[in-house]
């Protein structure tokens, strides 16, 4: 179970560092040139908001390894997937609101993925 967690973890890390830089370095105008109908979300919120998700985002996936990996506070570890389940929850929201079918199918997986890196290091496989 340790395995399966250490690869969820991973994946997700790479998910959410990648999708989180993008969100903090890019403009709004440049996230929906780039990401098509699933960024017209950005249009609903200030560009403040889009910068403060991407690096909550960015924060979420180091926690997801470095707590755990060093050692050093490794309860943050499931932390940050609690976090993370949050962020889902609410781009479900934004993203049944705007009717975007593949967004939500993607982030209910992530969701439930997050959701089962929290409970295997709260229960499962404690740090």
């Amino acid at each position: 179970m340790n395995v399966a967690l250490w690869i969820l973890q991973g994946l997700l890390a790479v998910v959410f560092l990648l999708a989180g830089s993008m969100k903090a370095s890019k403009s709004k105008e440049a996230l929906k040139e780039r990401g098509g109908k699933q960024m017209d979300w950005v249009d609903d919120v200030s560009a403040g908001t889009v910068k403060l998700i991407g690096t909550l985002e960015m924060l979420a996936g180091i926690g997801l390894l470095l707590p755990h990996l060093t050692g050093i506070l490794p309860w943050l570890t499931p932390l940050a997937a609690v976090g993370l389940v949050l962020t889902m929850i609410g781009a479900l929201v934004v993203n049944v609101r705007n009717g975007n079918r593949f967004a939500i199918v993607e982030n209910s997986v992530l969701l439930l993925l997050a959701a089962f890196v929290a409970y295997g290091r709260f229960l499962l496989v404690p740090a």
